[in-house]
């Protein structure tokens, strides 16, 4: 005599349940994974990456932590997605700009400063998400820093500044190096500090064009090399 199903079920039928593998997802939303990504940028930029968890990640996509998991894996996981999908990548954007502006260092600093206000209208996250992971003491990319983002800018101009300054073409009391420091703060502090600074001015009339010119005509000065005496 065949045994009962335990769920009642008929002899031989097996009970329905969820199949291994990918969760189940709502054929509605078919960018689930890039959903993901954007949330995860969104709690790296308002609380850290440290202090966003794989679950909150979940809640602000609107989708359960098992289909975070089946995407990632883990949080460490989602974190390496995001620098190699969307941090590298407008950092590179930067990087083909710098390397196609030449030696001469008018063109590269208006490079530079055009091209980051230029990533940054197509990566808004990126000034507040330097200055909080880079910048502070115990920021989780700083590492990456090092490893990665220095030869993709930093590194390339301070060597072309270098050999402008050895050619006469460049302040010989300029330090190749500070310019480069300087050009970082000069681009990505104002951006992210722009929601402060434009409340106490009452400066929405300033526009990245607008932040631009400043920019490059407080540099401009500097830049020159000094005048030789009579």
């Amino acid at each position: 005599m065949t045994p009962k199903d335990p769920a009642n079920h008929p002899p031989g039928q097996r009970r329905a349940g969820r199949r291994p593998g990918r969760p189940a997802a709502d054929p509605a939303e078919p960018d689930q994974r890039t959903r993901l990504i954007e949330a995860a940028l969104a709690g790296f930029v308002r609380q850290g990456i440290a202090a966003t968890t794989l679950r909150g990640i979940a809640a602000e996509a609107g989708v359960t932590p098992a289909l975070a998991h089946y995407y990632f894996g883990n949080k460490q996981q989602l974190v390496q997605t995001v620098i190699e999908e969307r941090l590298l990548p407008v950092l590179e954007t930067l990087h083909r700009r710098l390397a196609s502006a030449g030696e001469d260092v008018n063109a590269l600093v208006t490079a530079f400063v055009e091209g980051f206000h230029g990533v940054v209208a197509q990566a808004p996250w990126l000034p507040a998400l330097w200055a909080r992971e880079i910048l502070l003491e115990g920021g989780s990319l700083r590492p990456l820093l090092m490893d990665r983002i220095a030869p993709l800018a930093p590194r390339l101009l301070a060597d072309r500044f270098a050999a402008a300054q050895a050619a006469g073409a460049l302040n010989a009391q300029l330090d190749p190096r500070l310019l480069v420091v300087s050009l970082v703060g000069l681009t990505i502090f104002p951006l992210a500090a722009a929601p402060i600074w434009r409340m106490l001015f009452g400066a929405a009339d300033i526009d990245t064009a607008a932040l631009t010119r400043h920019t490059l005509a407080l540099l401009a000065p500097g830049l020159a090399p000094a005048a030789e005496a009579p």
